[in-house]
């Protein structure tokens, strides 16, 4: 999603504590950073190759709120472009806003999808993926499948936050596996081992028989406001979290307390703002001809 939606959960056993829930989103709070949240999509978009024909079929998986989606269609304008999501939220601000047919002749409709699952139905020029395969451990056992599902000459591209070392989440993580919360929130925190390194994501795609590009950007993004990188994660890492915690407004305030006073220490405000490091990893896979 260029939303870090389409969660999937992995499995745990019964001393690691509760299965970490699968997040409810909301697509307002994920839409207040939207423009930092959009830059690494159009960094991607930037460098995708030309396609395969004219008229080319798109799928977006993880589309969140339709805010990038529709960045393809700007792109290519007689495209046929699907999203995929697993959030009704997100689905339903997508569609609303962004689906119908696009300027160019092409058309722009919205589905729900699991990506952990997902393949292609139909042959594709150009499957996408921003900010969502993080929460799919077993994305890179999807890429023979989806690389499969293109014609020749389409390519395959993602990017994916590669921040989970930060301090944003290692005090996410501390803070769940803490006395206080470790019975109700235990694993929340800390959900992305499963992430690979840009070397390794060019491995195996290379492996796949593609010309692959990967790099990796740590963007310097000034956030403004009152506790800014707390409202930021609001939006993604810690929707697992409130999740969890439901209708208990009481343990919610008292949880976000103690994690905003960590983040404070962390990433203290400078006379402009407050300087958040955002790593990303890209990819691009293109099949051959």
């Amino acid at each position: 999603m260029h939303s870090d939606t389409a969660p999937a959960v992995r499995s745990r056993t019964a001393t690691e504590g509760p299965t970490p829930s699968a997040p409810t989103w909301d697509p307002q709070q994920y839409l207040r950073h939207a423009g930092h949240r959009t830059r690494p999509f159009v960094d991607l978009l930037a460098r995708i190759p030309q396609l395969p024909g004219p008229a080319p079929r798109i799928a977006d998986l993880g589309c969140g709120p339709g805010n990038v989606t529709v960045l393809l269609a700007d792109r290519w304008a007689d495209a046929r472009i699907t999203g995929y999501d697993l959030s009704p939220e997100m689905l339903q601000r997508a569609t609303q806003e962004h689906a119908g047919p696009t300027p160019g002749g092409g058309s722009l409709d919205f589905r729900p999808g699991d990506i952990a699952s997902w393949l292609p139905e139909e042959p594709y020029d150009l499957i996408v993926s921003n900010a969502a395969l993080q929460w799919v451990p077993s994305h890179p056992g999807s890429f023979a499948a989806w690389i499969n599902g293109l014609r020749p000459g389409g390519t395959f591209a993602f990017q994916i936050p590669g921040n989970f070392q930060a301090p944003s989440h290692n005090l996410l993580a501390t803070l769940c596996e803490s006395p206080r919360w470790r019975s109700r929130l235990a694993g929340h925190g800390a959900r992305y081992n499963h992430l690979l390194e840009p070397a390794e994501y060019l491995a195996r795609l290379t492996e796949l028989g593609c010309e692959v590009e990967v790099w990796e950007t740590v963007y310097y993004q000034m956030l403004t406001g009152p506790d800014p990188v707390l409202d930021w994660v609001k939006g993604t890492a810690l929707r697992p979290v409130l999740t969890a915690l439901g209708d208990d407004h009481e343990a919610v305030s008292a949880f976000l307390l103690q994690y905003r006073d960590l983040l404070r220490g962390a990433y203290p405000p400078g006379p402009r703002g407050t300087v958040f490091p955002f790593r990303r990893i890209f990819a691009i896979a293109r099949k051959e001809k």
